[in-house]
């Protein structure tokens, strides 16, 4: 059994035979990393449109949009694979646009309730908030999407240049119409950016129960073997021996036409976090100095090699080479892959982990990666701030947002982050003032202008910077959450505040010595009124041991009073 290439309206076209109901898939090369973060969104918005017209139907079917492509795929009859493809084309050319409000609540939803998946924030800390980073964030376009963008982006990518079709089944079923518009030429695949200065790095992850790993290869047969070997070398190592992991995988996923992603990741108990961390670090080191398994190769290759061998082979690879060539990479026939498969050597594995190595990424939890073996800490601030007027925190001025020609920075406390105007990915902006702009490094600056000096104008000036298709308006947060600058009396107090506190803690750090000074002083007036007090031993030693408990009372009392205006002038 051999796929056949051809034609439906001009769309390329694979079909391979298959035992069973037929399938199909029309898939079109775009998907999120070619949407920018402040319409991020918009592809996906189009899958649910496209699809809502075909209702509830006998057959399955099924939308998806990844990184790279949007897919619209069922399993039924010919008259079922007929009747969704020409609906899907025709819901393309017409798009429902009366059903864009009730979509962009349905989508919402659906992100609300979607688990998160380590694939994002490995994404976002590699690439940024654009291109394959995207994928990292929310889809926050959705809010700003109006018909008029739907229609754009659909003229511009939803076209028969940027399409092709896979059939598992006999043939092209009669009355199939992809009636798309030209649209000229395939679309590249989303450029690669970068927001790693440096690799090896790690990053702290949003679990404290996962390490995962990521390394950039060269696509091709080896790498794939890598990707196996690895999830092997890590399962013995992390559950069959160190009994730290209970899920442990890893893949070999394809980017463009020239490089793929290697993935992997365990989970654990948090209180394991240092062992795994470590097998998982010496794992990867021991294969890419070359202690590759012959074993595992030959373990990988033989499982591959059986799946090749069922009799619907063929068919199921028509997902991935469609895939692969709409990014522009030519996969190889199946025998071809069986031959390359039969030919990778541990050495290349080796070779294949190395290059992995160099460019790797590692989620870690709590921020404790490890830098002893090489890994750099991911940048978490900026580099420098930019040049402007400052506009110090009204509750500690100490801090400031600095904003000028170039972009906005906060300062203070340790910590200093910047995005610069001709650098903004997204501006999210809130109707009570707040704003937050994320850079194409990731980097964000929350501005909330009530508790800055000079907010409101600060905020006139952003604003004016940013270009309007970069803005992102958000419903308005419950009164509750919008931060309030401090009182007039505090922000007094914080004025004076410094002297204060510094008088009231040189006077409240010598307590112990005051308080004996006054007892000293205290016994000795004691003594006088002693010897005062002729003949009438009882009255003195009264008089004595009040005077003497007053001196401790009232010497604890002015103590306590001093360390009580200590703290409320740091407040």
């Amino acid at each position: 059994m051999t796929i056949t290439r051809t034609e439906v309206d001009g769309v390329p076209t694979l079909v391979a035979p298959v035992d069973g109901p037929m399938t199909a898939g029309l898939v079109f090369r775009v998907g999120r990393a070619d949407e920018t973060l402040a319409r991020a969104g918009v592809t996906h918005l189009i899958e649910h449109l496209a699809l809502h017209g075909l209702g509830m139907t006998d057959y399955h079917f099924n939308g998806a949009t990844s990184p790279v492509t949007t897919t619209f795929q069922l399993q039924g009859t010919e008259s079922d694979v007929v009747a969704f493809l020409n609906g899907v084309c025709g819901a393309l050319a017409d798009l429902p646009v009366g059903r864009l409000a009730v979509e962009k609540e349905i989508l919402r939803t659906e992100e609300a309730g979607r688990g998160g998946s380590v694939a994002e924030p490995m994404a976002l800390w590699r690439y940024g908030a654009r291109g394959h980073g995207v994928v990292g964030f929310p889809e926050f376009g959705l809010s700003a999407l109006t018909a008029d963008d739907l229609r754009e982006w659909t003229a511009r990518w939803f076209t028969r240049a940027n399409a092709m079709l896979w059939i598992a089944g006999d043939r092209v079923p009669a009355g199939l119409r992809l009636t798309l518009p030209d649209g000229g030429a395939r679309m590249p695949a989303p450029a690669v950016t970068s927001a790693l200065p440096v690799t090896p790095a790690f990053f702290s992850g949003p679990s404290e129960r996962t390490v995962a790993y990521e390394g950039i290869v060269r696509r091709g047969t080896a790498a794939g073997v890598f990707a196996g070997v690895l999830e092997r070398a890590l399962f013995r190592a992390l559950r069959q021996e160190g009994g730290y992991s209970y899920h442990v995988a890893a893949d070999y996923l394809p980017r463009d036409a020239e490089h793929a992603s290697v993935f992997a990741l365990a989970d654990m108990l948090p209180e394991k976090r240092g062992q795994l961390l470590g097998e998982f670090v010496d794992v990867l080191a021991a294969l890419r100095y070359g202690r590759v398994a012959k074993a595992d190769v030959d373990a990988f290759v033989t499982t591959a090699e059986a799946a090749l061998s069922s009799t619907d082979a063929e068919a199921r690879s028509l997902p991935g080479r469609v895939q692969s060539e709409l990014l522009g990479y030519d996969p190889p026939t199946l025998a071809e892959y069986r031959a390359q498969l039969r030919a990778v050597t541990p050495e290349d594995v080796a070779e294949v982990a190395a290059e992995a190595h160099a460019s790797s990424l590692l989620m870690v939890p709590d921020g404790r990666g490890p830098d002893w073996a090489g890994f750099t800490a991911a940048p978490t601030q900026s580099s420098r701030a930019v040049y402007g007027d400052r506009h110090p925190l009204l509750a500690n001025r100490s801090q400031a947002m600095i904003t000028g020609p170039e972009g906005v920075s906060l300062q203070g406390g340790g910590s200093l982050v910047t995005v610069r105007f001709g650098e903004v990915a997204a501006m999210l902006a809130w109707p009570d003032g707040a704003r937050r702009l994320i850079g194409f490094d990731a980097i964000t600056v929350h501005v909330e202008p009530t508790l800055f000096a000079g907010g409101p104008a600060a905020l006139a000036e952003i604003d004016a910077a940013v270009r309007p298709e970069l803005r992102v308006d958000l419903p308005a947060r419950d009164p509750e959450n919008v931060p309030q600058p401090p009182s007039p009396a505090r922000r007094a107090r914080r004025r004076t505040g410094p002297v204060l506190h510094r008088a009231a803690d040189r006077i409240a750090s010598v307590p112990d010595g005051l308080r004996w000074t006054l007892i000293i002083a205290l016994f000795l007036v004691n003594i006088r009124l002693i010897d005062a007090l002729d003949g009438n031993t009882p009255l003195r030693v009264a008089v004595c041991s009040v005077i003497l408990l007053l001196s401790l009372l009232l010497t604890d009392w002015a103590i306590k009073g001093l360390r009580r205006l200590a703290r409320y002038v740091a407040r």
